[in-house]
């Protein structure tokens, strides 16, 4: 079937259109945080990987159309199996999730017998199966808080978030994994510093993935920046944080995309990011084009063999259980 002309994309027309043939599939579309701005626009719901990955395994529609990375996609589907899941481009990768082979990670394990495996919701399906427990950059710290002290864990592939789990519990048995997300990896502590020196009365809001996490603290420490005003948070929270800000600017170190959620929930609030050429290639490979081909054409299905979904899919069930007390994911 080939694909109906595309209404102007952004517009109301493309919006209803999108919409109609959403339905008619029966389809769900979610779109993560980092998407572009027209593509969070046009979805029926927004957010981060773990408020997406609760909506996945709950939605009625039969399909699910996942604008995001494939990690994201291959999660949906490891809590929905029997539901068609979607992404607009089987390309859109994950730099994160690419640290961390399923090869590496049984090498990792047998060196290290007896330890739990905590795996970042930032991984492949393969990867999820060798894990214990999965989490997100919100719950991370309450889900090693809940492995008994004196049992060692194996965290990864996130080498900035697993530090500052390990700092906040003071904990020296957590080994973490090398890997890190090129992107906030590249949003470093002197950037930071210039930026919250530029301006003085700005909040800042720093996602634990950043290089720039340690330097943050380091400002806190130092005196250079309040306390109160440096909040490690996931970018769900950051959306919770900006509905109830008070301050009239925020300094913002994660993806740029994250900004036009920020805006929306607080208009008034002049929102900057640390690095403005934070920019994830992959989350932007979803494109309006690329998402009617989708609805239309059936692609691109993201498929997970069942023995792999099944032996990954107590992991992720205990992470939203972990998790479901509150707060958001990446």
């Amino acid at each position: 079937m080939s694909a109906p002309t595309l209404d102007v994309p952004g517009s109301v027309a493309w919006m209803e259109q999108i919409h109609r043939l959403a339905k008619e599939r029966d389809a769900v579309i979610l779109a993560h945080n980092y998407q572009l701005p027209i593509i969070q626009d046009v979805a029926h719901h927004v957010g981060d990987s773990l408020a997406l990955s609760r909506i996945a395994a709950s939605a009625p529609e039969s399909t699910i159309i996942f604008c995001g990375v494939h990690f994201m996609a291959e999660t949906a589907k490891i809590l929905s199996p029997e539901k068609t899941v979607l992404i607009p481009d089987e390309a859109a990768g994950c730099s994160l999730a690419d640290s961390l082979t399923v090869e590496e990670l049984r090498t990792w394990k047998a060196e290290n017998p007896g330890a739990v495996v905590v795996s970042y919701v930032n991984t492949t399906a393969a990867v999820k199966a060798e894990t214990d427990i999965c989490c997100t950059s919100s719950n991370a710290v309450e889900v090693v808080d809940s492995i008994p002290r004196d049992t060692p864990v194996l965290f990864g592939p996130d080498q900035f978030l697993g530090a500052h789990v390990r700092r906040i519990l003071k904990r020296d048995n957590i080994k973490v994994w090398g890997g890190e997300c090129h992107v906030h990896a590249g949003i470093n502590g002197a950037e930071l510093s210039a930026k919250a020196a530029a301006h003085p009365d700005a909040d800042l809001y720093i996602h634990p993935e950043c290089g720039c996490a340690t330097s943050a603290l380091y400002l806190a420490t130092s005196g250079a920046v309040a306390k109160d005003r440096i909040k490690i948070l996931s970018t769900g929270e950051m959306v919770t944080a900006a509905a109830g800000a008070t301050s009239r600017s925020v300094l913002v170190a994660t993806e740029i995309g994250m900004i036009h959620q920020l805006k929306r929930a607080a208009p008034s609030v002049d929102f900057l990011a640390v690095n403005e050429n934070a920019s994830c290639k992959y989350m932007k490979m979803i494109t309006p084009e690329k998402l009617m081909r989708s609805l239309v054409e059936n692609r691109d299905e993201v498929q997970v063999d069942l023995e792999t979904a099944a032996r990954a899919r107590g992991a992720v069930e205990r992470m939203i259980a972990i998790g479901s007390s509150g707060g958001g994911g990446e």
